[in-house]
């Protein structure tokens, strides 16, 4: 049998009317939003079965069938997934064209079961002792049992009763390895991935279950845990809560991107339907384009702490090279989404939302507060993060208001910045070449740039004190930047291949041995004099751009960071006389 394309199903779904299909089935009656009946399921006789058609989804609160139009043909007239398919495309009169190999998909095991692993995850959250631990969690962030039921969260308890529940339903061990279910230890032995957490189902676009995140409850780590890749699951290019929120994003014409699962889960039971995650990593440019697919604008609501200023910047620019138009909320200090919509519930949450500012305007706001523009030191080291954000956005138009915005925050000229702009290949790709960086330091392993991140390896403490004293920015090899962003944000996992070799090849390493109070006095006076040998050469690259008064106040300044320079790093003073005193 042909594979039918992803989007003449999605284009199906959304013709669908499902409660006119369903309905042909079962009397409902609308209730609000929603439409109820006795479910055709169970046979009940209440009105337990619902039908939410702004979700495109049925769910029955006695026996918990659920699904979407094509699962209801499925379950109730026993269509395999592409006969539903092509039933629901007849009545809603659209051609289904074939493509690709024939035969039955490969992967259908492997669907099959983690469909199987939800249902049994979603039924011992509703009736497992054991999950009594997960449904008191649930109801300490004031989220309701039944108002969760139909998103099918579920509970993978502590013991083996997975192992013996998948083989009570005939799941083989290694279709559960494939799916990334189970784990095999050195010995041999198996054990279920998910143990003592709440789990949150990701779907495909086809609304299939494909993985899961689990949030520990009590003690372990690390605190939330996804599926690894699978042949039915790429963390990058998934998001999560996409396969209902899609439909809202076309609507609204925008989407909200949130952090985690729980601000996805808080916002969608507010009533805020276009809002998604990403999968426990950085926004990839795989995801970015899933949502420039489906939204013409993004806006970013992420935590207004490091972290989160670090990430939502980082996530603005996939964004911008999408062509997407992106907004940034800023929320208290403090709060999270989550925490702000159980507070002041969706009302609050679209003030916040109103008040959101371009990306490369939130960078000014703070840059600004934190006074980068009082100093032309400062005001390099401002543009310097400014460029990215630039350098992002594909749009020509939103280009070039940035590159106005930006000159005229820093005070330079625009065709300074444009020059620097167009020179963005050059810029990520030299190497350092002062003689300065080629000035030894004793005791450091290799580089000042490997040193921190040995520190950074080293636990939470050294972490934040690197963070705080440097820059990502700084780091000149890419590879160590692409790391140093990982691990402030936790996010080793989106690692691309050449920066994870790296990572592992750091961890192995470690301090050896070596004192990491002087190891950070040491690698930090060298990226601060780095950074003064910066701001020379940049003064050197804009004087022959400059008015003769404008020249005559960059010479001043040049030669105050050279005293600076070697003032302050007399082991640099050799090097630096070599390059010429400023203004000789």
């Amino acid at each position: 049998m042909s594979l039918i394309p992803d989007d003449v199903i999605e284009q199906v779904r959304e013709a669908a009317d499902i409660v006119g299909i369903i309905g042909e089935h079962v009397e409902l009656k609308r209730t609000g939003a929603d439409f109820r009946a006795p479910c055709p399921f169970h046979g009940g006789t209440h009105r337990n079965f619902t039908v939410i058609p702004k979700k495109g989804m049925y769910y029955c609160f006695v026996c918990h069938e659920g699904g979407d139009v094509f699962t209801f043909f499925m379950k109730r007239l026993g269509m395999d997934y592409p006969t539903a398919v092509r039933e629901v495309a007849r009545r809603v009169g659209i051609a289904i064209p074939e493509r690709g190999p024939t035969g039955p998909d490969p992967r259908e095991p492997l669907y099959g079961a983690v469909a199987a692993a939800a249902d049994w995850f979603a039924r011992q959250l509703r009736e497992s002792p054991e999950a009594q631990v997960a449904r008191d969690y649930l109801a300490s962030r004031r989220v309701e049992l039944d108002v969760v039921l139909p998103l099918a969260l579920g509970y993978a308890p502590r013991g083996k009763a997975f192992l013996d529940a998948m083989k009570g339903l005939g799941v083989r061990d290694e279709v559960l390895l494939e799916a990334g279910l189970l784990v095999k230890r050195e010995d041999g032995t198996l054990l279920p991935r998910f143990r003592g957490r709440l789990l949150f189902p990701i779907h495909d676009l086809r609304a299939r279950v494909v993985a899961f995140g689990g949030r520990i409850l009590g003690e372990g780590e690390p605190k939330y845990l996804n599926s690894p890749d699978s042949p039915v699951f790429h963390k990058g290019k998934l998001l999560y809560n996409l396969h209902v929120a899609k439909h809202a994003m076309r609507k609204a014409e925008r989407a909200i991107l949130v952090e985690g699962y729980f601000d996805v889960l808080r916002l969608s039971l507010a009533g805020i339907e276009e809002v998604v995650a990403p999968l426990g990593t950085g926004l990839t440019s795989d995801q970015a384009q899933l949502l420039a697919r489906h939204t013409p604008h993004v806006t970013l609501l992420y935590d207004s702490d490091d972290a989160g200023l670090r990430a939502t910047f980082r996530a603005g620019d996939e964004l911008l090279r999408q062509g997407l138009r992106v907004s940034v909320a800023t929320l208290p200090a403090g709060e999270d989404p989550d925490t702000l919509v159980q507070q002041r519930g969706a009302p609050g949450l679209e003030a916040i939302l109103k008040d959101a500012v371009d990306p490369l305007e939130r960078k000014i706001q703070i840059l600004d507060r934190k006074a980068f523009f009082s100093s032309l030191p400062g005001r390099r080291r401002a543009l310097d993060r400014l460029l990215p954000t630039i350098r992002a956005a594909k749009d020509p138009i939103t280009r070039e208001l940035y590159i106005s915005r930006a000159a005229e925050a820093a005070g330079v000229r625009k065709d300074v910045l444009e020059r620097e702009t167009g020179n963005e290949k050059r810029e990520t790709s030299r190497t350092p070449t002062s003689s300065v960086s080629r000035v030894p330091f004793p005791a450091l392993p290799a580089s000042a740039e490997k040193a921190l991140l040995l520190l950074m390896l080293e636990g939470d403490a050294w972490r934040a004190r690197v963070v705080e004293a440097v820059d990502a920015e700084e780091l000149e090899f890419l590879p160590y930047r692409a790391v140093f962003e990982a691990v402030a944000d936790d996010a080793v996992l989106a690692l691309d291949d050449t920066s994870a070799r790296a990572y592992e090849q750091l961890r192995e390493e470690g301090l050896s041995g070596r004192d990491p109070n002087e190891m950070y006095e040491l690698a930090v006076t060298w990226m601060e004099a780095r950074r003064l040998e910066r701001q020379l050469e940049q003064l050197d690259d804009q004087l022959p751009f400059e008015s003769p008064e404008r020249q005559a106040s960059l010479i001043a300044e040049k030669r105050r960071v050279f005293d600076e320079l070697r003032k302050r790093y007399p082991r640099y003073k050799i090097a630096a006389r070599r390059r010429g005193a400023p203004g000789t």
